[in-house]
């Protein structure tokens, strides 16, 4: 089983508290556990949430969720470019799966509330990458280690 983190970004909650439920029943859907839920103010607070998670042992992978709505400047843009670098750096330094599922920039609250589905794309992207990368955790044992080199005889 698949032991996922989940960070949640209050701000936006009309729209971020439905990505969480939807990322709650994706990783149920999945047969995976959400072991810790973080909620933070924003989503620009994520990093240092998933960094803190990423870090445990006892987490597989974390999934990010939030809402990212326009303004009359770029700030939206600013804060998603933010969020998404300082998500990928966590994922690297950690060697752990840190997945993106937050809506934005550039789209309304309207816009936003029909993308909630970014809250279960990132469950399911954590748990393919766990998958992925750790065969132990799949549920196929035919599955070959894509880190092990391929010692299979090839004919000519």
């Amino acid at each position: 089983m698949v032991t996922l983190g989940l960070v949640v970004a209050r701000f936006n909650d009309s729209v971020t508290g439905p990505m969480a439920e939807a990322a709650r029943e994706a990783a149920a859907d999945r047969d995976a556990e959400v072991a810790t839920e973080v909620v933070v103010p924003g989503a620009y607070d994520g990093p240092l949430a998933a960094d803190r998670l990423a870090r445990r042992d006892a987490i597989d992978a974390v999934a990010v969720v939030g809402a990212i709505v326009t303004g009359d400047t770029d700030h939206d843009r600013v804060i998603a470019d933010a969020t998404a670098t300082k998500l990928t750096d966590v994922s690297l330094d950690r060697d752990t799966p840190v997945t993106f599922g937050v809506s934005g920039p550039g789209m309304s609250g309207a816009e936003a509330r029909e993308r909630i589905d970014k809250g279960a794309e990132a469950v399911h992207a954590a748990v393919d990458l766990v998958e992925a990368l750790d065969p132990a955790t799949s549920d196929d044992p035919a599955e070959p280690d894509p880190a092990e080199p391929d010692h299979t005889e090839q004919s000519e």
